[in-house]
């Protein structure tokens, strides 16, 4: 077999790095090089080419260290069974790579996984190598590493040391799912490699008995990832094991990856895989539990077969289940009901409160302020509009549907 080369393997492996969605930048810390020697200084958030809350793309070279494993995880790409090209980056040349594409101004950090290879343990020290060199050759860029959840504590204590990210992947909703599709992986493990990322954080976050500063650890937090759509895991499902992961591990992100079909794809998987516009709303959904006051059984409601809207967003969707509710006066009404008006987020609401002290606030000035006041029309009193009996239309919910496009034969 021929040697291959390093563009060769970085095609491979940056290829199959592209099922992972957990990649983020948000929170990295903020490090200075006054000397001008470090690589790569950055901050911000971005998913490879993404754009920061100020306007930056960041940009993350996201590749895997190698895509040989030793598991056989059926909805994985890299799995041992498959039939695929196999490739591996040495420690050097990940290294080499990260620094001459940033000399070229291509990226701005790395984002980091791997396959496991020969045992968990050495695959994490070589992923850790790779960033402990990068960050002693002075490289000062954003470092998302992915954590292998078995691995030895000290490995992963060294790992958060030298990244800003760490990222362990729960995989599947559900323990019965891991289970099945994945049964190499342990989801016990997973969680307990969560915690222990999380009371390192917070060990470290308090002073030494000296009242130094101690060395931050993981300052961008840790994240992870389940597929959607591979068993047969609802959405109460998905953003019920969400909602418990966000309050024991303090989790930045839960990212969302609806199973699509993959090369070589194991018979055990589903053959259709899930619309792309299920994924959406559970971001939707996570969002609302994250940052508009919304608990889990609002957003996802008992007694039915546990799916979100497909059709309309998961607000209104509350929203026009819960009519009863508006309309509300935009202004009078107290914050945590702007935030469930349909077409407006936090930032619009915060408007709001702060201009309606000067004089009210009409639909037009709402819409200058950003929001979608077609879609709040109905659930809102302002100045110069009432919505009248709208609410009680038996058509409401139609008028926010699109047509669907007819398939032609």
């Amino acid at each position: 077999m021929a040697k291959m080369t390093i563009q060769q393997k970085l095609a491979i492996l940056s290829d199959a790095a592209k099922y992972d969605a957990s990649c983020s930048s948000s929170g990295g810390a903020k490090r200075s090089s006054r000397d001008g020697s470090g690589l790569g200084s950055t901050t911000g958030s971005g998913i490879c080419h993404a754009y920061a809350p100020d306007g930056r793309c960041i940009s993350l070279l996201k590749i895997l260290m190698t895509n040989v494993c030793i598991f056989d995880c059926a909805y994985c790409i890299n799995r041992r069974s498959s039939n695929v090209q196999r490739a591996r980056f040495t420690v050097d040349e990940v290294v080499w790579l990260t620094t001459e594409f940033y000399r070229r101004n291509y990226i701005e950090g790395l984002f980091l996984s791997s396959g496991i290879i020969k045992s968990s343990d050495y695959t994490m020290e070589e992923m850790v190598r790779i960033v402990e060199k990068l960050r002693m050759d002075g490289f000062r860029g954003y470092v998302h590493l992915k954590t292998i959840p078995d691995a030895s504590p000290e490995l992963i204590e060294r790992a958060g040391l030298c990244a800003d990210r760490l990222s362990i992947n729960i995989e599947m909703p559900t323990d019965a799912g891991l289970h099945s599709y994945a049964p190499e992986k342990d989801a016990t493990g997973i969680r307990k490699a969560m915690a222990k990322v999380r009371t390192t954080r917070e060990d470290r976050s308090d002073p030494s008995h000296t009242g130094r500063r101690r060395k931050g650890y993981a300052p961008a937090g840790q994240s992870t990832q389940m597929i959607v759509g591979a068993d047969g895991s609802s959405d109460a499902d998905v953003l019920g094991n969400a909602t418990r992961l966000y309050g024991a591990y303090d989790l930045k992100r839960v990212y969302y990856s609806a199973f699509s079909p993959i090369p070589d794809a194991s018979e055990v998987l589903p053959l259709k895989d899930p619309p792309l516009l299920r994924e959406h709303r559970l971001y939707q959904a996570d969002w609302l539990l994250r940052f508009y006051g919304f608990t889990l059984h609002e957003v996802v409601p008992q007694g039915g077969d546990g799916l979100l809207d497909l059709d309309v967003d998961p607000k209104l969707a509350w929203a026009l289940v819960n009519r009863d509710r508006f309309p509300v006066d935009v202004n009078a009404a107290p914050k945590d009901m702007l935030l469930r008006v349909p077409g407006f987020g936090t930032k619009i609401v915060d408007r709001i409160l702060a201009a309606r002290r000067h004089s009210a606030l009409s639909l037009e000035d709402v819409r200058r302020m950003g929001g979608r006041t077609k879609a709040a029309m109905p659930f809102v009193i302002a100045r110069g509009h009432v919505p009248g009996r709208v609410l009680d239309s038996a058509d409401l919910r139609d008028r926010f549907v699109k047509p669907k496009q007819l398939e032609l034969f």
